[in-house]
């Protein structure tokens, strides 16, 4: 995938030696450069209309952020958090936008080339599969909301210690990790049982990177770095969410009416976590959905809860239909409710004269077990 978003077109080649050859003259030497530059320039062009809208100008939005933030940090005389940029639970409220900018500010190198790695070619996959308008609220979904979880939840740390300095003013969430996360969910939507290779050697199913990423979030928060690795939590709950009820299929509708989310059993809420947490989990979701149901905070999904809605132009029964016969689990289910074909009908055939005999007819169970012998005649 990485490799489709950065091919520039095998049939192209262009030398970028820009030495000058001993024997040429100037003139000669600088046309060849500068026809060189003019075809960089073309392949460049070329490369960044092939990028998506919303994919083209999240990426350019996240570097121009990042250099902003670069630049006042080596031009600040100490450590400052720049709340006007960054989010910072004491001063957000003052800067309501950093819910939704902060998230194109990456404070490292190291965190702008993982996220220039990772973000823009699986949300150009995403953009072209979605479209723009699903792809932007999306982004704008799982990074607001994430934020606002994590600016109440420190507030809620201060109330119960209130430690301003550290809970208020000490932490500044920034980044895409909670991009990062739902990225890996909408992929456990789409691609469940794509395999991925890491090192050359590690090999993954898509469906199983979601719950490795909020493992290591889980282990980081307890060792003490609750900033910015909590909020990874956010944004796997809340990408769920809005991708298990929310989101508009537009590709697909049921009985004319539009859908909204995937209610198939491979993406529910159990789905993600073992069988023995099914129990405690299964009633807790059902109760949820019951209210929210009842409140109406949820849209219609337009159909059977069974039949899911796919991201695919085709029939949404289907694609549920494939990615639950992907599982193991589930394809003796699957198999068992496939309908069986009608039997052959076939018409009567006229009895076929049989000649008298002296022998005594053959009893009901002797004719199931003909290939024993030939009966005896009854004494």
């Amino acid at each position: 995938m990485l490799t489709d978003f950065l091919t520039i077109p095998p049939s192209v080649t262009v030398p970028l030696s820009f030495k000058e050859p001993a024997g040429r003259t100037s003139y000669a030497f600088h046309m060849e450069v500068a026809a060189k530059a003019t075809i960089l320039t073309s392949l460049s062009i070329t490369f960044i209309a092939s990028i998506p809208t919303v994919t083209r100008y999240f990426t350019l939005a996240t570097v121009a952020f990042s250099v902003v933030y670069a630049w006042l940090d080596w031009n600040s005389d100490g450590a400052k958090l720049f709340p006007y940029l960054v989010l910072v639970p004491g001063s957000s409220l003052f800067y309501p936008w950093t819910f939704v900018t902060s998230a194109l500010v990456e404070t490292t190198l190291w965190e702008l080339a993982i996220s220039l790695i990772t973000i823009p070619p699986t949300l150009r996959y995403l953009e072209r599969l979605w479209g723009s308008v699903e792809t932007l609220k999306f982004i704008v979904a799982t990074v607001c909301i994430s934020n606002i979880i994590a600016f109440g939840f420190n507030w809620i740390e201060f109330i119960g210690t209130s430690n301003a300095d550290l809970f208020l003013y000490g932490m500044s969430y920034h980044g895409q990790m909670s991009l990062q996360i739902g990225v890996l969910v909408a992929f456990t939507q789409v691609i469940p049982e794509h395999q991925v290779q890491f090192l050359g050697f590690l090999k993954m199913r898509v469906k199983s990177l979601p719950m490795t990423y909020l493992t290591l979030s889980t282990l980081m928060t307890i060792l003490g770095f609750q900033c910015p690795w909590i909020i990874i939590q956010f944004g796997w709950f809340v990408s769920w969410i809005y991708l298990r009820f929310y989101k508009k299929n537009s590709n697909d509708t049921v009985g004319g009416v539009e859908s909204y989310g995937d209610r198939s059993e491979t993406f529910s809420l159990v789905s993600w976590f073992p069988p023995f947490t099914h129990v405690v989990l299964g009633p807790g979701g059902n109760f949820v959905y019951k209210w929210a149901n009842t409140f109406h905070l949820i849209p219609s999904h337009g159909g059977d809860v069974e039949s899911g809605f796919s991201t695919i132009p085709g029939s949404a029964r289907a694609e549920a239909e494939r990615r639950r016969s992907s599982s193991p689990q589930s394809a003796a289910l699957v198999s068992a409710h496939t309908p069986r074909p009608p039997p052959t009908i076939t018409s009567p055939q006229p009895e076929k004269s049989v000649p008298p005999t002296d022998h005594v007819a053959k009893t009901s169970y002797e004719s199931e077990n003909e290939d024993i012998g030939t009966t005896e005649a009854s004494r």
